[in-house]
């Protein structure tokens, strides 16, 4: 049976106490308190002659030895660690965070966004190579092409939309009309709301207002769905039978919504051109027969090509932003609601941005 823990104090080294037995709960006895009682000055513990030491030992040791300023030797590397992490233990811990003054906050968080929008933006741009490069390898391997995935998505991204990308469309139409003619009959010159209608609505408004709806509705649903396959480990069970998941979910989203976009975009500015006009017929009194005349002379054909030209590089980044998303959701359920708002977030933002981009890329080249 182990030895009761037990001490003898030297005038070696300016006061030196040396630990023997077993340092343990159950042999420690009334250890604490003789070495309460111990009188002298103690510099060193020396602890290479004890047999063992528990969680309780190592604290004793330590209590004692902080109170004496005594440096503690003579333990092998398993109850140096020991040792360690009592003392790392007895530090204060505050119950309350520090104040922290309201510049530094607002710098430290400004400071975590930023990062945070660079690890995005990087692992983004990761994402779009990753899926360049599914793409080379379904038009390399025709066989892995999946149709049928295609067509479902035709009908998640393109018909079931029609009829809220319409009644949008229509509406707009309506309050770009109001708009420019309650303005410009400031001037008199309320017969220049279809010069506004026609140009706002073919160039910009049409395609930009249905991306931002294909980003609602779509977007959000590709981060949902294939987030939720990451939760029920969908996704690695493809993996383990040699299905790549880019070529299986990301590779159809994404061509769905680049054939798609046009469509929609044309759609969406055909409708919102109908509302404009009618519009214009109750308000100022202009026929839709005149109305469409007006619009063939005063709309250029480029204002066409430039909102058909942006709508599949609208449609590619939507794509690509919530499957990204969904493919970065892990550990619970919560990670698919926070992703799929980070979905619709990144990809109106993105579609924001390339349409400033669009805008002075156009009219450098004199489309404007």
């Amino acid at each position: 049976m182990s030895a009761t823990a037990d001490f003898e104090r030297t005038d070696q080294d300016g006061g030196t106490l040396r630990f023997t037995g077993n340092l343990s709960l159950s042999r420690i006895g009334d250890l604490p308190e003789r070495l309460g009682k111990l009188d002298g000055p103690v510099r060193m513990v020396d602890l290479s002659g004890i047999e063992r030491i528990d969680t309780v030992g190592a604290w004793i040791v330590h209590r004692f030895a902080a109170t004496h300023d005594a440096a503690v030797e003579g333990l092998n590397d398993n109850d140096q660690h020991l040792m360690d992490q009592v003392i790392r233990s007895d530090q204060p811990v505050d119950m309350r965070p520090g104040h922290v003054g309201a510049v530094t906050r607002l710098v430290g968080e400004v400071g975590t966004a930023a990062v945070t929008a660079g690890r995005t933006m990087l692992g983004l741009l990761g994402f779009l190579g990753a899926t360049a490069l599914a793409f080379l390898a379904t038009m390399r391997h025709p066989g892995r092409f999946r149709f049928n995935a295609v067509v479902q998505q035709f009908e998640v991204v393109g018909v079931s939309a029609l009829g809220i990308i319409g009644l949008m469309s229509f509406l707009i139409g309506v309050v770009i009309a109001q708009q420019g003619a309650v303005q410009l009959r400031q001037f008199g010159a309320e017969v220049f709301t279809i010069n506004l209608v026609g140009r706002l609505t073919l160039r910009e408004m049409g395609v930009l207002m249905t991306a931002i709806m294909v980003a609602g509705r779509s977007g959000s649903a590709f981060a949902a769905q294939i987030g939720t396959m990451k939760l029920t480990e969908e996704i690695d069970a493809m993996r383990t039978i040699g299905v790549s998941p880019m070529e299986a979910l990301v590779v159809p989203r994404t061509l769905a919504a680049i054939i798609l976009m046009p469509l929609l975009g044309f759609y969406a500015s055909m409708i919102a051109l109908i509302g404009g006009g009618l519009l214009v017929w109750i308000t100022i009194g202009v026929p839709p027969v005149t109305y469409i005349q007006r619009i063939r002379e005063v709309v250029p054909i480029t204002d066409l090509y430039v909102g058909l030209i942006k709508a599949p590089v609208f449609g590619a980044i939507i794509a690509i932003a919530g499957c990204f998303q969904g493919l970065l959701v892990e550990a619970d359920a919560e990670q698919v609601g926070l992703r799929t708002t980070a979905a619709v977030v990144q990809a109106i933002f993105l579609v924001i941005v390339l349409d400033a981009f669009f805008a002075v890329f156009f009219t450098w080249l004199g489309w404007n």
